[in-house]
């Protein structure tokens, strides 16, 4: 089978010039490869307790999804403002131009629950430091961040490690 690197389109200059935009859509539709990820990133939870895996909006929810069914245990939807239809907690959190909000249904996860967030790609760190944020604040422990690939020089990874939760990645790419 090939990498799992050989299974992620590259797509130069998008959203703007200089990125390189690392796209998961062509490892999603590769069956082989779309089984490897998931069933790397369950293996080290494999017999562990875990209670919920919780997504990121969009992607985080295909990879999430795949993940808890693995795990026989629950998915949380973690959405833009304004996407869940009962009652939500919600937090801002920096972008590259500004700022944007996410929240996730106040009764999605108990007290003490142990939840592992997923997410297709980790960079700067933002999006999944706030999602780790929005499920401390509601009780959980979050027992890992799980991405299929990470762009090291951006130290995403640090930021959620300083929060005390590890972080699981398949694929590194150089660049951002």
């Amino acid at each position: 089978m090939q990498s799992l690197r050989d299974a992620i389109r590259t797509i130069t200059d998008y959203p703007k010039p200089g990125i390189q935009f690392r796209d998961i859509s062509t490892l999603l539709g590769n069956p082989r490869a779309f089984r490897r990820a998931v069933d790397e990133l369950v293996q080290p939870y494999a017999g562990a307790r875990v209670d919920k895996v919780a997504g990121i909006e969009a992607r985080g929810f295909i990879l999430g999804g795949a993940i808890a069914h693995q795990l026989s245990c629950g998915f949380v939807p973690i959405r833009k403002k304004g996407k869940l239809p009962h009652q939500t907690v919600s937090i801002s959190y920096a972008l590259e131009y500004g700022t944007d909000e996410m929240e996730i249904h106040l009764d999605a996860v108990e007290k003490g629950e142990r939840v592992i967030l997923v997410d297709d790609l980790i960079a700067t760190g933002g999006t999944a430091t706030a999602a780790v944020q929005l499920l401390q604040k509601l009780g959980a422990e979050v027992v890992a961040a799980c991405f299929v690939i990470d762009l090291p020089e951006l130290n995403g990874r640090r930021k959620i490690e300083a929060l005390g939760v590890p972080v699981r990645t398949l694929v590194a790419f150089e660049g951002h």
